[in-house]
Formats: C-alpha cells, sequence, structure tokens
C-alpha cells in the first residue's frame, strides 16, 4: 500500500458531527450548571449558548465538568466543530427519553445520538458531561489521528513530487520547509497559480476550513508537523544525514505529535522516504520530547501502523 491514495483530502477531511462536542470555551470561573424543566429546554439553552461562542454561557448548561474536554488545543477544529453543531441541530434535533430520569439529544438528518447525556436529577434537567467525557475525548482523538497518519502521508507523496523537477537546487533534492519563504520555492508550499505547490492542495482544503498558512506553527486538524533531517542508527540503513552539501538528497522525515497531549490526540507519528509511518505514545511529556527531536530514530519501541487498519 503506498502513500498515494491517502492523498485525497476528501479523506483528510474526516469532520462529521462526531466532533459536536468539541466547543472551544476558555477556561473562566464558572457559575453552578443550570437545570431545566425538561430535557428539551436544556437543549435549547445548548444551542442558544454555542451560539453565543462565550464561554461562561455554554459552561453553565454543560457544567464544569465539560472544561477539560471542551478545548482541544485546535481552535481552527473546535470554531468549526461548533459550527457543525449548529447546523445538525438547525437541520434536526428531538429527545430520545430512558424513563424519567435519561434522555439524549438527537441531532441532524442522520439521528446522531450527542455524546453528553441528559440526567434528571433534584435541580431538574441538565447535561452530564462526566459520564460523556470519555467518549468524546475517544471520537476526537481518533478523528485526529487518523488525518495525522494521512496528512504524513501525503507529505512523502510531495517530497517525492517536489523533487521531480529542478526547483533551484537541482532534480532529486528535497524541501527542506513546508513552507516557501516569499518569492521562493524551497519549500512544499508556495502560492503561484501558474506553478501550484505540491502541498497546494493540501493548504487549499485547510484554509476552506479555516486554517492560515504561515511560518508560525499552527495545529492541523489537532497535530504540529515538522521536518526532520537525518535519521539515527535505529532506523533502517543505519545513521545518515539526509543533508549534503546544504542539499537534502539523502531522503527525507516528518514527526507528527498532538497539540495537547491526551486531549488532540495520543500517538506521535513518525514517517520517512519509504512511506512507513511508526507511532508511539510519548506520554505526558509529548510536547517537550517532540519539540527536541532532530532525527528520525524508531526504534523497537515504535510500532509500524497499517494506513488501512490504524
Amino acid at each position: 500500500m503506498t502513500g498515494t491514495s491517502y492523498l485525497r483530502l476528501d479523506r483528510l477531511a474526516l469532520i462529521g458531527i462526531t466532533a459536536a462536542a468539541a466547543f472551544a470555551l476558555l477556561l473562566s470561573p464558572v457559575r453552578a450548571q443550570q437545570g431545566f424543566p425538561n430535557p428539551e429546554d436544556a437543549a435549547s439553552a445548548l444551542a442558544a449558548a454555542v451560539k453565543t461562542g462565550t464561554s461562561r454561557a455554554m459552561l453553565k448548561v454543560l457544567g464544569r465538568d465539560a472544561a477539560d474536554i471542551i478545548e482541544s488545543g485546535d481552535d481552527v477544529a473546535d470554531a468549526n466543530a461548533r459550527e457543525r453543531f449548529l447546523s445538525a441541530y438547525d437541520a434536526r434535533h428531538s429527545i430520545q427519553a430512558d424513563g424519567n430520569k435519561n434522555a439524549t439529544l438527537i441531532l441532524g438528518p442522520d439521528d446522531f445520538p450527542f455524546p453528553i447525556p441528559l440526567v434528571n436529577n433534584s435541580d431538574g434537567w441538565s447535561f452530564d458531561a462526566a459520564a460523556g467525557r470519555r467518549e468524546i475525548l475517544y471520537r476526537r482523538i481518533g478523528r485526529n489521528e487518523l488525518a495525522a497518519i494521512q496528512t504524513s502521508l501525503a507529505y512523502v507523496d510531495a517530497q517525492n513530487e517536489y523533487a521531480e523537477k529542478d526547483r533551484g537546487e537541482g532534480v532529486g533534492t528535497y524541501a527542506q520547509r513546508i513552507v516557501s519563504r516569499p518569492g521562493k520555492t524551497d519549500g512544499l508550499f508556495w502560492r503561484d497559480d501558474k506553478d501550484p505547490s505540491p502541498l497546494g492542495e493540501l493548504a487549499a482544503q485547510a484554509a476552506a476550513e479555516g486554517y492560515k498558512v504561515g511560518e508560525q506553527a499552527e495545529p492541523y486538524h489537532g497535530y504540529y508537523y515538522r521536518i526532520l533531517k537525518a535519521q539515527g542508527s535505529d532506523a533502517p540503513g543505519g545513521a545518515l544525514n539526509y543533508v549534503v552539501k546544504g542539499k537534502m538528497i539523502g531522503g527525507f522525515a516528518l514527526v507528527a505529535w498532538p497539540a495537547e497531549y491526551g486531549n488532540s490526540g495520543v500517538m506521535t507519528f513518525l514517517v520517512n522516504h519509504a512511506g512507513t509511518v511508526y507511532q508511539k505514545d510519548l506520554g505526558p511529556r509529548t510536547d517537550f520530547l517532540a519539540k527536541r527531536m532532530i532525527v528520525f530514530d524508531p526504534d523497537h519501541t515504535w510500532k509500524k501502523v497499517d494506513p488501512t487498519n490504524p
């Protein structure tokens, strides 16, 4: 299986109502969670709160237990999730009751069950964010990790396409940057309709989703990406510097890590010019370790990923 079949951006657009609970809220003091006389009123209050876009309004409805699941570390993805929730809610919504103590908000034409259940207690009907927390994180993390794998494979294809032409340093030279410097084609992306860049289509898809392509690192579907310019002794072929006399001709690699460990993702991914993706859970120090990673060096603790069954 090559990475080519994973270049299609419709596969990178891993969105859906499953992300609806990933609201981008700022952590701020929250008043007691509001109770409602019936589930319908609770659902209406949630929709109204989401429309305001304010943390206080949304957390008042969802409760303080939602505070650690509502901000993924990817502001664009969070904003898109709010839009998808409102779109699904406006398209169709209903309440599925389970006795007189539990209920589920059903969203959209596909009758998607909102992952945070409604419960009836002494204060009335309210959302039980604690009960829905695990499901929300599982869905978000799974979605982002799959996107990271596919984006890594798209990177491999982009590098191979880049090296097919002379971009100023000769055929067979790989890009050492993801975004080209102004007026240059020294990266995988540049703005020129007459000469589309290898990552142009991906960048266009990202822009359509609200992401901005620039020099400053920003998470894409919950993950950061950085080019690696060498490999270590544990890599196939042993230690090797991909850059020779200033040109990256010996190969290429990439590391992808979650913007917020345990929230936007868990696994860190590595990929090299062979198109083999590896994954490892680096734990709570993921951000610290990934930012200091300078070589592609997957030892026995890194596991190969099957892109068809990640």
